[in-house]
């Protein structure tokens, strides 16, 4: 499936009661038809109402806490097969709740609440005020990027404040920072550019997968972070290179609410067993 282009690969394993084990993970990240930004493992529900647990995968074999884009793609592959229109999935970032429209695909995922506390995000040093912390890549006098918003959306994101988003080499820039010392975890790092005070351009680098079309956590952080410096309204549209997505940060609980679409490419039946040994 895909979700503005950001490819997701959906693995349902509730019928079977199974699980990805390490090897499977590799196999799948290795093979080449499978190319994706994040896989979605669906196992069986832990905590009661609950569709399923998800466990998200990037494109190395790394583990992710949340994946806004692959929770609208699973969204819709669940109400293709009867789920109903208001769904709850459980992830180790917690329970999230999805509202799916299918005609057209227009899918709502409550991404929780952001964490701004620099313990929580995490980073490597206190900093009491994550709104912007002391981060530059390039000279000391005339940095290339300095100054991030930082934040934590069910996965680390640094988010710095530039002019023009095309401007940057972020493949390159991307990869340095994503394993900048600072960030314990790694971190996701976006490029944004306020348009106006309903608007945003957004390019990321995602951790463990790279450059990408469309990143939906990286579109609530850039939102909320944009909110909090007073660049924006708290109901944004922010456009990606693969569309637009529409986060609205809520004021009644703080519940950070994007919208968009996902659609499907294809399906089909894995031998998991015969992938990991070759025979698939």
């Amino acid at each position: 499936m895909n979700g503005l282009g950001n490819e997701i690969v959906v693995a349902d394993l509730r019928p079977r009661t199974a699980s990805l084990a390490p090897a499977v993970v590799q196999a799948i990240c290795a093979d080449p038809r499978w190319r994706f930004d994040q896989l979605m493992a669906l196992g069986k529900p832990i905590t009661p109402q609950t569709q399923a647990f998800i466990r998200i995968y990037n494109a190395d074999g790394s583990e992710a806490g949340a994946c806004g884009n692959g929770m609208r793609c699973v969204g819709l592959f669940a109400s293709q097969l009867g789920a109903p229109g208001h769904q709850l999935y459980e992830t180790t970032a917690g329970v999230l709740d999805v509202d799916v429209e299918t005609a057209p695909s227009r899918i709502t995922v409550n991404m929780g609440r952001p964490r701004f506390g620099w313990a929580d995000i995490p980073l490597a040093e206190p900093f009491h005020d994550t709104r912007h912390i002391e981060l530059q890549i390039g000279p000391i006098d005339d940095p290339i990027l300095h100054s991030p918003s930082v934040v934590n959306v069910g996965n680390p994101h640094a988010v710095f404040w530039v002019d023009d988003v095309e401007r940057f080499d972020l493949a390159r820039i991307g990869s340095l920072l994503e394993h900048h010392p600072m960030f314990p975890e790694r971190a996701n790092i976006s490029l944004a550019h306020v348009e106006s005070r309903s608007s945003i351009r957004l390019r990321t680098w995602e951790r463990g997968a790279g450059l990408t079309q469309a990143c939906g956590s990286a579109a609530c952080a850039a939102a909320v972070c944009a909110a909090r410096r007073r660049f924006t309204d708290r109901q944004v549209r922010v456009m990606l290179p693969g569309g637009p997505l529409d986060i609205v940060w809520r004021e009644s609980d703080d519940s950070i609410l994007m919208t968009g679409p996902a659609e499907l490419e294809h399906s089909e039946f894995v031998d998991l067993e015969g992938l990991i040994h070759g025979r698939v």
